[in-house]
């Protein structure tokens, strides 16, 4: 079954990928939705409905603190007046004035053990690796991972001044991570990227005294992606594709999808751009692939079941790649030949999603 795709908006913006292949989109709980897109040395900050609006200024600027340094997840506060920014040595909150409001200093994400540095701040040590942050969705605490003499950790830190709240240990040698915040304004998720040794999976909740935490990687690797919009489960995608799950906070799974199967019974491999377009639809795109010639596209899943609905159809045919479903019914693509981010939800003829 096709189900046809509207087009309910586009909007020109260099370096717009980020939204729909990264960790640009930053959404929080009560439906506030943002991009952090990086241009040259400073991290700006838009409103996506204003943005998708016509709206091209900013809301916020931020210079970004380490002029080499271009890994990291970030995170900017609810309201807007600070951000968080992941270093390979340091946390560091930065307020829209460019000051340096707290650092937090950790060991050096670098590959190489007891490395020596400068002194220099803005040197970049040899390596991909990185941490990521998050700002609590009240504004109060900041979630990060860091390193401390080659023991990784996730804590918890005072939005205000930096201090450090809580910690825990993580068995882990991460080449990557990202946070995931629970809807709920109460639980947060990390998905941390050990490359061919797997993906490691968290959720932990900080009460203002302790930090509650579940492991669920005795019998996962898996990467987490998103969260229902009226919290009826999360989802997670196998580490190399193969499959997409619906998960209760407990990890217990509620629901599995595999993409269909040609006709000698192979299947290809989802791709990791998905996740809830809005409470009953979730879209996971099938990349290109000359094993599958017919598989390629996006696809819609019924958000409870994970059961097939059909295969999104857009107007010019050729829509393929990375999607970022908002929630509300729509989603994006991003045309790189154009630098245009188009917002699409499905056709009058489908019906509501």
């Amino acid at each position: 079954m096709s189900i046809n795709a509207e087009l309910r908006g586009s909007v020109g913006l260099p370096g717009g990928g980020a939204l729909v292949n990264g960790f640009a989109f930053e959404s929080r709980c009560g439906g506030a939705r943002r991009a952090l897109l990086r241009n040259g040395q400073e991290l700006e900050v838009y409103d996506l409905d204003e943005l998708l609006g016509g709206e091209r200024a900013p809301a916020a600027v931020f210079a970004l603190p380490w002029s080499g340094w271009d890994r990291g997840v970030h995170s900017v506060s609810p309201d807007g007046a600070f951000a968080v920014f992941s270093g390979q040595r340091a946390v560091r909150a930065v307020g829209v004035g460019g000051e340096v409001l707290w650092e937090y200093r950790h060991g050096c994400w670098g590959p190489e053990l007891g490395h020596p540095h400068s002194g220099d701040e803005q040197e970049v040590c040899r390596g991909s690796e990185h941490g990521s942050c998050r700002v609590s969705d009240d504004g109060l605490f900041v979630w990060a991972h860091v390193v401390h003499e080659e023991q990784e950790y996730w804590v918890v830190l005072d939005a205000q001044d930096g201090r450090e709240l809580a910690r825990l240990a993580l068995d882990s040698a991460t080449a990557g991570s990202h946070h995931v915040s629970h809807p709920d304004g109460i639980h947060m998720g990390l998905s941390i990227g050990m490359g061919q040794d797997g993906i490691l999976l968290y959720w932990a909740r900080w009460d203002g005294e302790r930090l509650t935490s579940w492991d669920l990687n005795e019998t996962m690797d898996r990467i987490l992606i998103d969260v229902h919009p009226g919290h009826a489960g999360y989802l997670t995608l196998e580490h190399y594709g193969a499959d997409l799950r619906l998960h209760a906070l407990d990890g217990d799974v509620l629901a599995e999808a595999e993409p269909e199967a040609d006709e000698f019974g192979d299947r290809p491999c989802w791709d990791y751009t998905c996740g809830f377009v809005d409470a009953g639809t979730v879209i996971v795109p099938v990349p290109e692939d000359e094993e599958f010639p017919d598989q390629a596209g996006h696809w819609l899943l019924d958000a409870h079941t994970l059961g097939i609905r059909g295969r999104v159809d857009y107007p010019d045919g050729a829509v393929a790649g990375y999607v970022r479903p908002l929630g509300d019914g729509t989603w994006l693509t991003y045309d790189g030949r154009t630098e245009t981010l188009n917002r699409w939800g499905a056709g009058a003829d489908d019906g509501q999603l």
